[in-house]
């Protein structure tokens, strides 16, 4: 009996506990009751600090009815302007972009997320979105490591849904990619987070280099004919002069002249006021050659410089200057 008095003497002060006016009560909405403070004022001594506020509170206005999805803000500080180009080779086409892959993933996802159609697969380990465009095809995205560092290539792929092999339309292509291109090109310098699931890209580079019998390789993960275009681009970029060349075989054939000193720096992309320096790190003969070649193994292509002079360290520095500048 006593025990059961006691219980009813606890019963009621249950409210008097957890109640509105007992010693612990409900605080679960109480953030309702919050206001925004006035930023702190630092003194001048101190400068503001680098982060950024992730959840910013603002003002509540009336939504209207149709609003434009819009793009995620960003969040990470961003490093500065990327180039984004779209380019082709023939049929294909690709988006470049000199950002590296952990940080076009969450872009590109985010493009087709936040459009008209359903992602019905994203993969970051692969770097494949799968869309789903219309009733009788698939889209295809692919977000791949470019030849140079930190750099990503988009691909993009109409899929037919029955038996997936791939439609040849180049021109539907190019205009979904011309919108990529648009996007990231508004997106890139002012999102450049990275994402931690797609860290993986980040080491599926296509160039690489190994040394053969003392002599230093560049190994690329492409088709002879993109291989043979990329290192055409090279050579055009580091202003290395080509005096001839044989597509069927392979060969690009480049020489210097020590008299034309202007030309001599020209070669290898210096400016005359480091001139003095780069006599001394090239030291060149009087007419030095080469044959730059490129050949097709194992699905994948090797590039390789030989001087006519049997110098080893000139095409070492020849090769160097054209792995700096393929894109």
């Amino acid at each position: 009996m006593k025990i059961f008095l006691v219980f009813l003497f606890f019963l009621p002060s249950c409210s008097f506990i957890n109640g509105p006016e007992g010693y612990f009560p409900d605080k679960k909405n109480e953030f309702l009751k919050d206001k925004i403070e006035e930023d702190i004022a630092l003194p001048s001594s101190l400068s503001e600090p680098s982060t950024e506020n992730h959840y910013p509170v603002t003002d509540l206005e009336p939504i209207e009815e149709s609003l434009e999805v819009p793009k995620p803000r960003q969040i990470f500080a961003s490093s500065g302007n990327s180039s984004v180009q779209l380019r082709r080779l023939g049929e294909l086409m690709w988006i470049y972009i000199e950002t590296l892959p952990s940080t076009s993933w969450p872009i590109s996802k985010n493009y087709w997320e936040t459009s008209v159609y359903d992602v019905t697969k994203a993969d970051p380990n692969l770097g494949e979105i799968i869309i789903d465009f219309d009733q009788n095809n698939n889209l295809l995205m692919k977000v791949e490591h470019g030849i140079k560092e930190a750099s990503t290539e988009l691909f993009l792929y109409q899929v037919n849904k029955k038996n997936q092999t791939i439609e040849s339309n180049p021109e539907f292509i190019q205009a979904e990619m011309e919108k990529i291109v648009e996007y990231f090109a508004e997106s890139v310098s002012t999102f450049s987070g990275t994402s931690l699931a797609a860290q993986n890209l980040n080491e599926m580079k296509k160039a690489s280099i190994f040394t053969e019998d003392g002599k230093t390789v560049i190994a690329l993960d492409l088709t002879y004919d993109r291989a043979w275009s990329s290192v055409n681009k090279a050579l055009n970029e580091a202003n290395i002069v080509t005096n001839d060349k044989d597509r069927s075989r392979g060969i690009f054939y480049v020489s210097y002249a020590k008299e034309e000193e202007s030309r001599f720096f020209g070669l290898f992309g210096r400016n005359n006021k480091d001139n003095a320096l780069s006599n001394e790190q090239i030291a060149f003969g009087e007419e030095s050659q080469f044959e730059i070649s490129i050949s097709e193994e194992n699905n994948k292509t090797f590039v390789r410089a030989v001087s006519k002079s049997g110098n080893i360290e000139e095409s070492e520095q020849l090769l160097s200057k054209i792995n700096e500048s393929l894109s």
